[in-house]
């Protein structure tokens, strides 16, 4: 499929009535696999792992990684980060792919590897942003990918800790409060030769039939398209994103995820009961396709949107994306040994908290101290370096 393909006649070709396109998925509805006694405990096994490992990995590495590193070299600190964090963040996929059995299919484009992106998806359900983890696994971004995120979610235990120090932008989904964090947390990103894969769900929300509804209302009063399976885009974000990150990107990704036959909740994948398969459907879009001039921009979004539109009916009558098979599966191999190495990092902190030093207790106190202060008020050490020229530059003005 090519990157290059004309949205307008794609859209204009395959309308259907709003009849047709009528989402049979749903949101609690009968289940792939049973919630069995053993499928809960494996779940509570898993999810215990996941959140221990993260606890100890952050509280002993975020220190010197994200402080101590970044005193000195920001790109440095972020190797480090992306190196460790990234493979705590691939049990992720060995978890729905190899344990939970989801049959994840890639389909559209064949993306290049290590690209810097700004990856546009669909927001069906909760986890939708999870399973960006599977594709970016694949290519080598999977430390590298960074969200933006409703600010609540900052607050999560523990998981807050890991979206500060991962730099994932928090926004409280209205353009005046988010514009200027925005825009300087996007300013830090500018880097070409820094690996980049940005996510932003356009929609704002997750899909829901109510608020489907008032999508839908939206656009006929305002003259736009009425969309069945996603919600009208936001465009200010998108456009911001692209303001400042044009001339250090190499493509967007255009990301569209379908579900068989039930869209998940978190603990649907926590347990392994849904879903039994995931649909992730890419194209590779060119900068240059892209307007710059914003009220262009926005339009050219909503055009996209009209065209996820139009791959979810399909999907929902056919069952599949277009063009699908472009990925291959996990190496088991290389998931045995992140997780090996994982779990022998963590009994190695556990042993120092509970074992040794009491100086270790101390750091792992501070250290907590510091995450959760950095977290609620984002604070980022400045290098060293640069806070010097900074000084400098305004003592000889």
């Amino acid at each position: 499929m090519n990157g290059k393909s004309n949205i307008n006649g794609e859209v204009a070709r395959n309308k259907k009535t709003p009849e047709a396109c009528k989402p049979p998925i749903t949101i609690g509805g009968p289940r792939h696999r049973p919630l069995t006694p053993v499928r809960v405990l494996r779940g509570v096994l898993c999810l215990l792992t996941l959140i221990s490992t993260a606890f100890m990995m952050l509280v002993y590495l975020a220190p010197v990684m994200a402080v101590f590193l970044r005193l000195f070299s920001v790109k440095c600190s972020r190797k480090a980060v992306s190196l460790f964090f990234g493979t705590w963040l691939s049990l992720w996929p060995y978890l729905f792919e190899k344990i939970n059995k989801t049959k994840v299919v890639f389909a559209g484009d064949v993306v290049p590897a290590r690209e810097r992106a700004l990856l546009l998806a669909n927001h069906r359900t909760e986890v939708d942003w999870m399973y960006l983890w599977d594709l970016a696994l694949r290519k080598g971004c999977l430390g590298y990918i960074k969200y933006i995120l409703k600010s609540s979610l900052m607050k999560l235990p523990i998981f807050g800790w890991g979206f500060h120090i991962l730099e994932f932008i928090s926004v409280e989904r209205k353009w005046e409060a988010d514009a200027s964090n925005m825009y300087q947390m996007l300013s830090t990103f500018t880097d070409p030769e820094d690996p980049l894969w940005l996510a932003l769900f356009p929609e704002g929300t997750d899909f829901s039939e109510q608020k489907s509804m008032h999508s839908q209302t939206y656009a006929t009063e305002n003259g736009l398209p009425v969309l069945q399976n996603v919600l009208l885009p936001k465009t200010k974000g998108f456009y911001a994103c692209l303001e400042v990150l044009r001339n250090s990107l190499d493509a967007v990704y255009d990301v569209t995820i379908g579900y068989k036959y039930c869209c998940p909740t978190l603990m649907d994948n926590v347990f392994g009961v849904d879903p039994s398969e995931v649909h992730i459907h890419v194209r590779r879009i060119s900068l240059e396709e892209i307007p710059t001039n914003e009220d262009e921009a926005g339009a050219w979004l909503i055009k996209a949107f009209e065209f996820k539109d139009q791959l979810l009916s399909d999907f929902k009558a056919k069952g599949y994306f277009p063009d699908q098979g472009t990925e291959g599966d996990l190496s088991n191999l290389k998931g045995l040994v992140n997780f090996t190495a994982i779990i022998a990092l963590t009994c190695i902190c556990t042993y120092l908290t509970f074992f040794s030093s009491i100086w270790f207790k101390v750091y792992m106190a501070l250290s907590c101290a510091y995450l959760t202060s950095a977290t609620n008020f984002k604070i980022r050490p400045t290098p060293l370096l640069s806070y010097l020229k900074t000084m400098l530059h305004q003592k000889s003005n």
